[in-house]
């Protein structure tokens, strides 16, 4: 069993306030954040939707290279990217589609298998199966010679 942490401070109102987040590991150390981040074009602070696609993305990436060992493949390279949509949703939001884009190289590995894999790790992942009430999370695997 493993539990990680992750913590917010957030000070002010809605679209004016900022806040900061923080992973237990240090590897976001009071990292800004706000409506700006979110919604507009302020690159100097990131948003919970660029998160959780990062998350997403590291996770279905480790999936596949555990599957690929378990059958025996030798995985040499594998990026992924994730886009997360965020759409009006009435008064508020929802995240309506997460579109992951895998592109591997591995010795020896045929189509067929590698998109069996891939799309396996994709059901199989932690976090795709905690975005599941995400109406669409699709997957494009690109197999590189």
């Amino acid at each position: 069993m493993s539990e990680k942490k992750a913590s917010v401070h957030w000070e002010g109102a809605g679209k004016t306030g900022k806040g900061a987040i923080s992973t237990e590991t240090g590897a976001l150390k009071d990292y800004p954040y706000g409506f700006a981040s979110r919604f507009e074009d302020d690159r100097r602070g990131t948003n919970p939707e660029e998160i959780v696609g990062a998350a997403h993305a590291a996770c279905f990436t480790m999936a596949f290279a555990f599957a690929c060992e378990k059958a025996g493949v030798a995985l040499q390279q594998a990026d992924t990217q994730a886009s997360v949509r965020l759409v009006k949703d009435g008064e508020g939001f929802k995240i309506d589609r997460i579109a992951l884009t895998l592109t591997a190289r591995a010795a020896g590995l045929d189509e067929a298998k590698f998109q069996q894999l891939a799309q396996g790790a994709k059901a199989g992942c932690p976090l795709s199966k905690a975005l599941a009430a995400v109406p669409e999370i699709t997957l494009a695997a690109t197999l590189q010679a």
